[in-house]
């Protein structure tokens, strides 16, 4: 305890019984006791209060870790939609006008109207 072994423990013990006397010795050993153990309670509490705060600290850094890639994910997601959506465009428009597919009622030479007439019949 504190680097004292036993010899320097009962030196201690008998100064301190010479000095303070056999009547009050006991009351000081136990007020001492006493402030031990409030010691003791106190450091528990400041540790255990330590403990809770660094836990809080990691959920904040990890929720703040996730919001900035949330951010950074929308940020860049309209970026990405409007290059896909060039890119489809540049697609269509360097394909020729004669591999485009012609509508049904221009390819087989009837209009729209005799193309109704014969789904109803």
């Amino acid at each position: 305890m504190f680097g004292m072994g036993m010899p320097e423990i009962l030196l201690i013990l008998a100064v301190a019984l010479i000095v303070i006397g056999p009547k009050k010795l006991p009351d000081l050993a136990k007020s001492l006791g006493r402030a031990m153990i409030e010691f003791k309670r106190a450091t528990s509490e400041l540790k255990s209060s330590l403990e809770v705060d660094t836990d809080v600290m990691d959920v904040k850094k990890t929720f703040k870790d996730m919001d900035q890639t949330l951010k950074t994910s929308v940020d860049a997601a309209p970026q990405t939609v409007q290059k896909t959506e060039m890119s489809d465009v540049a697609k269509e428009a360097s394909t020729p006008a004669s591999k485009l597919e012609k509508p049904e009622s221009e390819s087989s030479g009837e209009t729209l109207k005799e193309k109704a007439a014969n789904d109803d019949a």
